[in-house]
């Protein structure tokens, strides 16, 4: 059961405590655990990966690499309809990451003195995609689309397999049809480790993307700090949702979508701040209501642990709370939505009015749906193909650009004590 609090009855401890994402208490284990699954993977490479699916995943690999046969054969397991429906998202995602891909930009900063900034793609990447208690292809593409379209040369992804070494044959096929390197049987932070360092059979890649659990997202932190490890997107780790909503909400809508993040995973996290004690038991008792038919009533009863409804007394502290707690999703459920859009500061993603579900943004709006979790949305954005580019400065100067500039730029080096850098632009404005 979701517990109801007033936010003006509780102590600054106790709003602290509703705000904290469920994780946190155990850090401490988290870290060191994470690092010893990563110096066993960089130390013994594949025998650690064989190791560590045994131990974790339950599975006795042959090979960790997804087989040409195993792909072909996936197209025979599914029906057509499924396999148009992958086709139609991979389109829709593609298309929108192709109007965001960023275009080089020109800027005449003096007479003579031209600088550019080109984009170019991330040569190696490797791709994260979930698939612990569901295969989540919709993660599958909000990766891969955007690697196509940035140009990324080797894409490879990693996802767990099922029991019997076998990976959902709807991730294999749009995988396929995004042109993916290869394939990898390996989740949790063992695959993290193999992207970052590489193995015998695991390709080592620049840069890591995709969502995982607590594990998933402490393994890309310690890579990413690691010189010998890789690049990381941002911490996109358990699913949290933040609703606000008033006395306009539909309450089967609201405890719908708490219930579509509870359902991710035992350490989701599901918030409703609302200025209406009415809505909140209606959501209440929807939440109840819903959750005893749910198919994933188990982890959502877990997740409801982690979550609350608060209520507050103005839309405009609502929103102050929801700044503070920088969610992953926010859905304004109120009326004129619209208006209070511009006092969004930190939010990974914004659903907009009674219709905006934040499902339709997990598969098929066109927006990525890897988005910063645990408050990082105060720092982070969502992933954009531009995430899988990087920016070149190239700068251009004529004899016309050293003349007018010249000068000044001895006199800053001059001010700094750097006599190379002075000498430098003297000797080319002798020659002049």
């Amino acid at each position: 059961m979701i517990e109801i609090y007033n936010w003006q009855e509780l102590s600054v401890a106790k709003q602290l405590e509703l705000l904290s994402r469920p994780v946190s208490a155990n850090k401490a284990n988290l870290i060191s655990g994470v690092r010893d699954i990563l110096n066993e993977v960089q130390q013994n490479g594949d025998k650690a990966l064989f190791e560590f699916t045994s131990k974790f995943d339950g599975v006795g690999l042959d090979n960790i690499e997804v087989s040409t046969d195993e792909i072909k054969n996936a197209y025979s397991l599914v029906s057509q309809d499924d396999i148009n429906l992958i086709k139609s998202s991979i389109a829709r995602i593609s298309n929108y990451h192709e109007v965001m891909k960023p275009k080089t930009t020109v800027c005449d900063t003096n007479d003579g003195v031209v600088c550019k900034k080109v984009y170019k793609p991330i040569e190696k990447v490797g791709l994260y995609v979930p698939s612990g208690s569901a295969p989540l292809v919709s993660t599958l593409i909000m990766l891969a689309a955007p690697a196509q379209i940035a140009g990324c040369k080797e894409v490879y992804v990693t996802t767990p397999c099922d029991k019997n070494g076998n990976v959902h044959p709807l991730i294999l096929i749009a995988a396929d049809i995004c042109n993916v390197s290869k394939i990898y049987k390996l989740g949790g932070a063992q695959a993290i480790a193999a992207l970052a360092y590489g193995t015998e059979t695991v390709a080592k890649v620049n840069k890591i993307y995709g969502p995982g659990n607590s594990w998933v997202t402490e393994a890309k932190q310690q890579v990413s700090n690691d010189s010998q490890g890789a690049a990381i997107d941002l911490p996109a780790g358990p699913s949290e949702v933040l609703v606000v909503a008033d006395e306009s909400a539909n309450p089967r809508f609201v405890a719908a979508d708490l219930l579509a993040q509870a359902e991710h995973g035992t350490d989701s996290q599901a918030l409703l701040i609302t200025t209406s004690q009415i809505l909140a038991d209606k959501v209440r008792d929807e939440v109840s209501k819903q959750t005893s038919t749910a198919q994933r009533r188990a982890i959502i009863e877990k997740s409801l642990e982690n979550s609350a409804i608060i209520i507050v007394d103005t839309l405009h502290q609502a929103i102050n709370i929801g700044n503070e707690y920088a969610s992953e999703h926010l859905i304004l459920n109120i009326e004129n939505a619209d208006e209070y859009i511009d006092s969004i500061e930190n939010a990974g993603a914004v659903f907009v009015g009674p219709w905006a579900a934040e499902a339709l943004g997990d598969y098929i709006t066109g927006s990525n749906h890897v988005l910063p979790t645990y408050g990082y949305a105060k720092a982070y954005s969502g992933l954009a193909t531009i995430d899988f580019m990087k920016a070149i400065s190239i700068q251009n100067v004529s004899k016309q650009g050293m003349k007018n500039i010249g000068k000044m730029a001895m006199r800053l080096a001059n001010i700094e004590g750097l006599r190379a850098h002075e000498n430098a632009i003297a000797i080319r404005l002798e020659s002049l």
